[in-house]
């Protein structure tokens, strides 16, 4: 018996969320009182890995074998589900992000398991197992059993936190079971954006709505974002009118995203826009309409003229830092 919780890293570096997933994952074995184990698949240096420990792993399973560098969703999916297996794991924790929502159905397919999507907390009791998840769009909560034996859970990001549990690792390399054959994608060729930050992994969002007015005034919110040292986003309707490329849309039909900050920028607050960004720690609002929905999710709001605000909220940011 054991949880098992499957990491990701990009570039040999793991993401934030797999840190938030060990601590998770480290709190649901101490309730069932049973082991951790972290699964990391792709070439991670040893004291990269041990970083796990730092937040509860007690065991670490490294594959890193070459074919497996790149996501392969039917591949990755039975390394899991072999690591699953040989450790004896339950308890099955992934994120709910993209690659988390690919792998956990099948993964639920192969073990027989329950599926569990976007928790936000811990299992409220483990007998019976009812755990707590946000439904309609975050309009509304969900207590859902899960009466299988095995139980796979993708945890919404930024909904535990990062807690540290130190522990002294035991490292293990395995080679699944996995011939080139099973590997239907092949990756020829990557081009890396050194220049730009990831969205859905940036900590900072800085984000415009057509209260920016133009494409023509999309400076003064990059100036912000490089303040900040932001990513840069916009809402649907801006990517729709051709200002923006698609890949900076967040909302439900766009990037689902969680970070740190997010500073909505004349953006009124969709509810398919505010289901895509609600999980942020803290969200900022500027627009002119002081009725606008996007105010009832901000932590903190400036009504007023967007253009006008940003000079001067860029300058105060950059006094403020030097």
């Amino acid at each position: 018996m054991a949880v098992l919780v499957f990491t990701e890293n990009w570039d040999g570096k793991f993401k934030k969320l797999s840190f938030e997933l060990v601590s998770y994952a480290s709190k649901l074995a101490e309730m069932a009182d049973t082991q951790t184990v972290a699964l990391s698949i792709g070439e991670v240096e040893e004291d990269e890995l041990k970083q796990l420990a730092d937040y509860g792993a007690e065991k670490i399973v490294s594959v890193s074998r070459e074919n497996l560098r790149q996501l392969d969703n039917q591949a990755y999916t039975s390394v899991i589900e072999q690591v699953a297996n040989k450790e004896g794991a339950d308890m099955i924790v992934l994120a709910h992000n993209n690659v988390g929502k690919a792998l956990a159905p099948r993964l639920s397919v192969r073990l027989n398991a329950a599926l569990g999507s976007e928790v936000n907390q811990l299992p409220s009791g483990l007998e019976p197992f009812t755990i707590h998840k946000k439904v309609f769009s975050g309009k509304a909560f969900a207590h859902v059993r899960m009466k299988s034996e095995k139980k796979i859970l993708t945890l919404a990001q930024n909904s535990f936190g990062v807690y540290e549990n130190l522990q002294d690792p035991d490292i293990e390399n395995f080679d699944p079971d996995i011939g080139d054959d099973q590997i239907k994608t092949k990756v020829n060729n990557v081009e890396k954006h050194r220049d730009k930050l990831l969205l859905t992994d940036a900590e900072l969002v800085v984000s415009g709505g057509r209260g920016m007015k133009s494409p023509e005034n999309w400076d003064k919110l990059q100036e912000l974002a490089n303040e900040l040292s932001a990513a840069l986003a916009c809402s649907r309707p801006v990517s729709d009118e051709g200002w923006r490329p698609h890949e900076e849309h967040t909302g439900q039909t766009g990037k689902i995203i969680a970070p740190d900050l997010y500073v909505a920028v004349g953006i009124s607050g969709a509810i398919q826009h505010i289901a895509g960004v609600s999980r942020a720690k803290y969200i900022v609002a500027i627009n002119n309409d002081k009725d606008a929905p996007i105010f009832e999710l901000a932590d903190y709001g400036i009504v007023g003229d967007a253009l006008k605000v940003l000079p001067e909220l860029t300058e105060a940011i950059r006094k403020a830092r030097s």
